[in-house]
C-alpha cells in the first residue's frame, strides 16, 4: 500500500458531502483525482433519488469526471482505493468497497473492519456558486500519523492503513451516541472525537458535531478532490 495514502474516517465526512433536496438545482458536481494512484469514487443517493453514474467508477491520477445532478437530487460520495475488477466488474477495495464490485448501484461503501468505513483525504469546494455562503469543506490531514493505538488498523507490514472512530472499535454508548447517550445534550466530544476535531476542524469528530461540521449552499456546482494537496 503506498505510504502517502491519507485515510480518513467517512464517518466524520459523510455528512458534507450531502446535497439536501432543494439546494441544488441543476448542479454539476466534478470529480478530481490529485492523488499519485486511482480512486474508484462512490456515488450512493438517498432514498427515493436515482443512482448516478452506475453508483461508481475509476479515476486515474490527475482525472476528472463532471456528474450533472438532477434538480433536488440529495446523495454521499466517497473513495476507494486498492480496488481490482475483472471484466464483469467483480472484485475487491482495500477501503470503501460497496460489496465487492465496481458499480455500486445505490449501496454504501463497506468498512474494512466493524462500522467504521476509510476513505481518501477529500475536499469540497462549491463553485460558481448563484447565491448561499459556501467555503471549502472537507480534510486534508493524515489521521493515520495520529491515530490512537486502539484506533489503529495495521497492514499485512505493520504499518497504519486507517484509522477507526471510537464507537468501531469500542463499541460502547459514549462513543456512539446511543442508549442513553442518544441525543445532543448526553452525547458529547470525547477524548478520541477531540483528536480528529482538531485535525480536521470541518469534518464531524463524533454523531452531534453539527455546527462546525455543515456546509450550507442554496445553489451552486461542486468539486469533490481526492487527495487535494497530495505531492507526487
Amino acid at each position: 500500500m503506498d505510504s502517502t495514502l491519507i485515510l480518513l474516517l467517512s464517518l466524520l465526512l459523510f455528512s458534507l458531502f450531502t446535497l439536501f433536496p432543494g439546494q441544488v438545482m441543476g448542479a454539476k458536481m466534478v470529480f478530481s483525482n490529485k492523488c499519485g494512484f486511482p480512486v474508484w469514487p462512490g456515488v450512493q443517493p438517498s432514498a427515493g433519488q436515482p443512482v448516478l453514474a452506475r453508483g461508481g467508477f475509476m479515476l486515474l491520477p490527475n482525472q476528472a469526471y463532471s456528474m450533472e445532478l438532477p434538480n433536488r437530487w440529495s446523495g454521499r460520495v466517497w473513495g476507494r482505493h486498492g480496488c481490482f475488477f475483472d471484466a464483469a466488474g467483480r472484485g475487491h477495495c482495500a477501503t470503501g468497497d460497496c460489496g465487492g464490485t465496481l458499480y455500486c448501484a445505490g449501496a454504501g461503501g463497506e468498512p474494512p473492519a466493524t462500522l467504521a468505513e476509510i476513505t481518501l483525504a477529500i475536499s469540497i469546494t462549491p463553485f460558481k456558486a448563484a447565491s448561499g455562503s459556501c467555503a471549502p469543506a472537507g480534510c486534508i490531514s493524515d489521521l493515520n500519523t495520529m491515530c490512537p493505538a486502539g484506533l489503529q488498523v495495521r497492514g499485512p507490514r505493520g504499518s497504519v492503513v486507517a484509522c477507526k472512530s471510537a464507537c468501531s472499535a469500542f463499541n460502547l454508548a459514549k462513543y456512539c451516541c446511543t442508549g442513553t447517550f442518544g441525543s445532543p445534550q448526553t452525547c458529547k466530544p470525547t477524548a478520541y472525537s477531540k483528536i480528529f476535531k482538531a485535525a480536521c476542524p470541518r469534518a464531524y469528530s463524533y454523531a452531534y458535531d453539527d455546527p462546525t461540521s455543515i456546509a450550507t449552499c442554496t445553489r451552486g456546482n461542486y468539486l469533490v478532490t481526492f487527495c487535494p494537496h497530495h505531492r507526487h
